[in-house]
């Protein structure tokens, strides 16, 4: 066999040898010698001595290193969102996929937790208790020096959180950043990826951001996301000109600036005609 790099990490998924079978389980070797157990409720049949073996390694109840072949909502330095699943004294508990369930100490909490509550959490390794723990505090996680983001260039986005401004996201998975209330015009969610774009970075290393690229009209796909949602109506509508600007975000996705040029460019067209009651398919 190839010899291979194995060594024991907390936190992570390891590739390790199946050194021996016990009645508790299989105890994997890694390179240095240091082995742990695989409790027996993860055998299978094909872990057979000598054989490799890709598994998690976290600590049980007695702070064991032990490992799992579950994989965990997220890994060390991994975010996402969990959910409180019971509360003690000292911190929350989260499900995140595992036997035991991960700890959110007080000091880690921006505000107490509820059972049932979602939280986005960075899993963490605490220096203190030399056990992986979830926190909520995450802003001396984010890099802020941005170095390869300018104006109007893409980047992958995580939202985390809503906050009285817009909704705050993980951007490239090292950078903290904003998108306004005033930029949304569709359903988003916490813990949803997304594409957007920069709008400012700012000095303080946050980064202002839009799902759509600035200077961009997109009148041609605005002017087809309209018609496919009057065809999916019969053709009428009950909106125009005047209509409420949040219905016309909640239905159609957009600004009543754009709703307004979008109508304008199909009336031009002669692909609709508006009215006092409504948008009409084709010329009136």
């Amino acid at each position: 066999m190839k010899e291979q790099d194995y060594f024991l990490e907390l936190g992570l998924m390891n590739t390790l040898l199946v050194d021996r079978l016990t009645t508790p389980g299989a105890y994997l070797m890694a390179q240095d010698g240091n082995d742990v157990l695989l409790p027996g409720s993860y055998l299978t049949p094909q872990m057979k001595e000598g054989t490799l073996v890709d598994v998690f390694l976290y600590t049980d109840s007695e702070d064991r290193l032990v490992a799992t072949t579950l994989k965990p909502t997220a890994m060390l330095d991994e975010f996402a969102l969990f959910e409180v699943v019971d509360t003690a004294p000292f911190g929350a508990f989260m499900d995140w996929g595992l036997s035991k369930d991960l700890l959110v100490p007080n000091m880690f909490q921006k505000t107490p937790f509820k059972v049932g509550e979602k939280r986005f959490l960075k899993v963490i390794y605490d220096e203190r208790t030399h056990r992986l723990v979830g926190t909520e505090k995450l802003g001396e996680f984010f890099d802020r020096k941005v170095k390869d983001l300018a104006q109007n260039k893409e980047a992958k986005i995580l939202i985390i959180a809503k906050t009285p401004l817009g909704f705050k996201c993980i951007v490239n998975d090292k950078y903290e950043g904003l998108i306004y209330h005033n930029e949304i015009f569709e359903n988003i969610a916490i813990g949803e990826e997304r594409t957007a774009y920069v709008k400012t970075v700012r000095k303080d290393g946050n980064i202002d951001l839009t799902l759509r690229k600035s200077g961009s009209k997109k009148s041609g796909g605005s002017n087809e996301k309209v018609l496919e949602i009057l065809k999916q109506n019969k053709g009428i509508m009950p909106y125009n000109y005047k209509s409420d600007a949040q219905l016309i975000k909640d239905v159609f996705g957009m600004s009543k600036k754009e709703f307004k040029r979008t109508l304008t460019s199909l009336q031009d067209a002669g692909d609709i005609t508006v009215k006092d009651t409504g948008i009409y398919i084709g010329k009136s």
